[in-house]
C-alpha cells in the first residue's frame, strides 16, 4: 500500500478517536445545567471527564499536525477556508480549559455559575466548527488550478457545511448524555438514561442525513455498507439505552461514529479536498502529498510513538472506570466549616 494512501487511513482514524472521545465530553459539558440541578450534581458530571478530557484532546492536534506534515496542500487548502471557525474553536477550548481549573477556586455560587457558562459555551462551539471543518473536507470548496480557495471568505458557508456541523453537535449532545449514564449513578443517571432515550432519534437524524448525503453525492457502491451500519447502530443504541444498558449504547454509537467516519472517508477518497468549481481542480492523496522520504519518516515515528500513546490512554480510562456518586464528592469549605 502506498505511504499517502496509509496517512489518509491514518488521519481518518484520527478523527474518528476525536470524534469518539471528545465527543462526550462536549457533550457532558453541553448538558451541565440541563442534568446538574445543583453544584454537587454539576461537580459530579465535570468529574466524569475530569481526568480524560484533555487527554482527548490531544487527538485533534495530531489529526492537525498529520494533515500538516503529510498534505501540506489538503491542510493549506481547508484550513485557509476555516480560519474563522478554528478561531472560536481554539478560544471556545482555551475558555473551557481555563473553566475547568478555575470553576472551584472560589467558594462562591455566582463564580461556579459564571464558570459554568464558559463550560458550556467552550463545549457548544468546538463541535459546530469541527462539523463545518469536516463537511467542508468531504463536500468541497471552491479551489482554483492551483489548489486555493476562490471567492470570499464565507464561501464555505453552506447548508450542507451547516448541515455537517449539526451533525457533529447533535452526536456530541447525545453521546455525552450517554456517558452520563454510563458513569454516574442515582438520580444523574436515571435523568441521562431518560434524556438519551428521548433526543436519539433526533440528534442522530443529522448524522444519518449528512452521511447519506456524502454518499449520494460522491460515494461508490461499498459505501452504502457502512451507511446502513451507521443506521443499525443508531437504532440499536437507542433500543439498548431505552432497556438500561449503558455500556452497550455507548459501544453502539461508537460503531455508529465509525460507520459515519468511513461512508465520509471512503467516499472522499482518492480525493482528500474536492473542488466545486471544477473536478480537475480537486486536492487528491497523490497531487497533495509530501514526498516520500517525509512520509517514511512519518511513519516509522507513528510506529513507535503511537501504541506507546494508546496504551497510556487506555490505562487512563480503566483506572477511571468506576462510577461516581454524589457521595464521593466532598463539600465545600464553607459547607465543612458550618457542620463542624
Amino acid at each position: 500500500m502506498e505511504l499517502e494512501v496509509v496517512w489518509f487511513l491514518v488521519i481518518a482514524f484520527l478523527w474518528l478517536g476525536y470524534l469518539f472521545l471528545e465527543g462526550f465530553d462536549f457533550g457532558v459539558g453541553m448538558l451541565l445545567p440541563v442534568l446538574g440541578r445543583d453544584d454537587t450534581e454539576r461537580r459530579v458530571m465535570i468529574n466524569t471527564i475530569g481526568p480524560v478530557w484533555d487527554g482527548n484532546e490531544v487527538w485533534i492536534i495530531v489529526a492537525g499536525g498529520a494533515t500538516f506534515a503529510a498534505f501540506p496542500a489538503w491542510y493549506a487548502g481547508l484550513f485557509s477556508a476555516a480560519y474563522l471557525p478554528l478561531l472560536f474553536v481554539l478560544l471556545a477550548l482555551i475558555g473551557r480549559g481555563v473553566a475547568f481549573e478555575y470553576r472551584g477556586k472560589v467558594d462562591s455560587d455566582r463564580w461556579r455559575r459564571a464558570w459554568d457558562t464558559v463550560i458550556v459555551i467552550g463545549s457548544t462551539v468546538p463541535p459546530i466548527g469541527i462539523g463545518f471543518v469536516i463537511a467542508s473536507t468531504v463536500l468541497g470548496l471552491p479551489l482554483d488550478a492551483d489548489g486555493n480557495r476562490v471567492g470570499s471568505a464565507f464561501a464555505a458557508f453552506r447548508w450542507d457545511t451547516l448541515l455537517g456541523a449539526l451533525a457533529v453537535t447533535g452526536f456530541s449532545l447525545l453521546h455525552g448524555a450517554v456517558f452520563i449514564a454510563l458513569k454516574t449513578d442515582g438520580d444523574i443517571r436515571r435523568r441521562a438514561r431518560r434524556l438519551a432515550t428521548a433526543v436519539l432519534p433526533v440528534a442522530i437524524l443529522p448524522v444519518a442525513a449528512f452521511a447519506l448525503l456524502v454518499h449520494v453525492r460522491h460515494g461508490s457502491g461499498w459505501t452504502y455498507v457502512p451507511f446502513a451500519v451507521t443506521v443499525a447502530a443508531a437504532l440499536v443504541a437507542w433500543w439498548r439505552i431505552a432497556a438500561g444498558r449503558e455500556g452497550q449504547a455507548f459501544t453502539a454509537l461508537g460503531v455508529a461514529i465509525a460507520g459515519t467516519v468511513v461512508t465520509l472517508f471512503g467516499a472522499l477518497f482518492p480525493d482528500v479536498l474536492p473542488s466545486t468549481l471544477d473536478a480537475a481542480n480537486s486536492l487528491t492523496v497523490h497531487n497533495a502529498a509530501s514526498g516520500d522520504y517525509t512520509l517514511t519518516v512519518m511513519t516509522w515515528v507513528a510506529a513507535f510513538g503511537t501504541p506507546a500513546v494508546l496504551v497510556y490512554q487506555g490505562w487512563t480510562y480503566w483506572v477511571f472506570r468506576k462510577r461516581i456518586k454524589t457521595s464521593h464528592i466532598p463539600a465545600p469549605p464553607s459547607a465543612q466549616q458550618v457542620s463542624s
